[in-house]
């Protein structure tokens, strides 16, 4: 049997670009479900954070950020919002920058690493960015995180023993420092089959295509592109 085609996911869960982008890869690859060869894939996700030196309780909401961190104006601001909601809705996915707590992510980073220890990365990434992003709920405190660990099955003492210790903080730096050696300077970045890098939030038909692709090669099906 042929081993899965592995899909490394670089991403931050404050990231507006990283779940549209983690969205389209699903619907990629429900694209590619129905196929007689249907690729059997393995999607891992690794830590990055954006804005490492963001406080844990921003004082001000997505406008005031952008502004402070990206140079922009108010009404600038605004606009580039829209736009990411538009495309977000799009994906299926009802962005509420209205409610939107800032904070550093470090934390729920370290708590994903916890949750892959326990075969749930991917039911909690997806809890973590809707968490986030639809919902205004604040992923940098710790009773907040663990009230969201505990949605998708995680015991919830062992979830908070996990964030007090710090002991998955090494692996949530060993993520960056891979995206470093990669060259990764933005995300969400995509690493199919540990040879190709897709960078940005590809649409859904994008994904399927390469997917089809690269399962065909990593299947021995065709030649690898020159």
């Amino acid at each position: 049997m042929t081993e899965a085609l592995k899909i490394d996911v670089w991403s931050d869960i404050a990231c507006p670009w990283c779940y549209i982008g983690k969205r389209n890869l699903e619907n990629g690859l429900a694209e590619t479900s129905g196929d007689e060869d249907a690729p059997v894939v393995e999607v891992v996700f690794h830590s990055f954070e954006l804005s490492p030196d963001t406080p844990v309780d921003f004082d001000g909401g997505e406008e005031e950020y952008l502004s402070q961190h990206k140079g922009v104006s108010p009404e600038q601001a605004r606009e580039m919002l829209d736009r990411v909601s538009g495309i977000a809705a799009d994906a299926g996915l009802p962005y509420r920058f209205d409610l939107l707590k800032h904070t550093n992510t470090v934390k729920a980073h370290e708590l994903l690493h916890f949750a892959k220890t326990q075969g749930r990365q991917a039911e909690l990434t997806e809890r973590l960015m809707s968490a986030y992003f639809t919902e205004g709920r604040h992923l940098g405190r710790e009773d907040e995180l663990v009230a969201l660990a505990t949605d998708v099955g995680l015991d919830t003492d062992a979830a908070r023993a996990a964030l007090r210790s710090g002991r998955h903080l090494p692996d949530v730096r060993a993520d960056q420092a891979q995206a470093t050696a990669y060259g990764i300077s933005g995300v969400p970045f995509f690493v199919i089959d540990g040879k190709y890098g897709v960078s940005g939030a590809q649409p859904a038909e994008a994904f399927a295509q390469i997917v089809r692709q690269v399962w065909a090669e990593h299947r021995g099906v065709v030649s690898a592109p020159v």
